[in-house]
């Protein structure tokens, strides 16, 4: 059996079942939503769909979906950016995001010069915050919910 940590969401794999049943059905082919499921636990490598429904639905949730929008604070500095990158790691309740800024943050505090970052990647836990902190003991990235 594999691993849950590269597995789609319920929703997702719920997707692919629906986009399944309709190119069988184009190509001739009637299953019903049920067989679609099974054809998908069987293809992530488990015996039913309700072995892989647990799988999936007891791990825990990214705060985040790819392509999402999202709001927050980065080094201190607001930011509004969209979610390009979405990675479960091997540590329980992390995640490995890349994000896109709106508009690019300065992350300097000083008066004297600028340093603007567009894109960033981080690890995140499943409340959307990093656990590196800056010398002040804020972390690095916090996602608003």
């Amino acid at each position: 059996m594999n691993g849950s940590a590269h597995l789609p969401t319920i929703d997702e794999l719920k997707d692919q079942a629906r986009r399944l049943r309709s190119r069988l059905a184009a190509a001739g082919t009637q299953i019903g939503h049920g067989q679609a499921l099974e054809l998908l636990a069987a293809q992530h490598g488990y015996k039913d769909w309700n072995t892989l429904h647990a799988a999936v639905g007891n791990r825990p949730r990214c705060p985040v979906a790819l392509g999402q929008h999202v709001r927050g604070r980065y080094l201190g500095q607001p930011f509004a950016g969209a979610v390009i990158g979405v990675q479960t790691l091997q540590q329980p309740d992390r995640y490995r995001l890349t994000l896109q800024f709106d508009e690019p943050v300065d992350v300097v505090r000083f008066d004297s010069f600028s340093a603007f970052r567009s894109r960033v990647s981080c690890v995140v836990n499943g409340a959307g915050v990093t656990l590196e902190k800056t010398s002040d003991g804020q972390p690095h990235l916090v996602l608003q919910r």
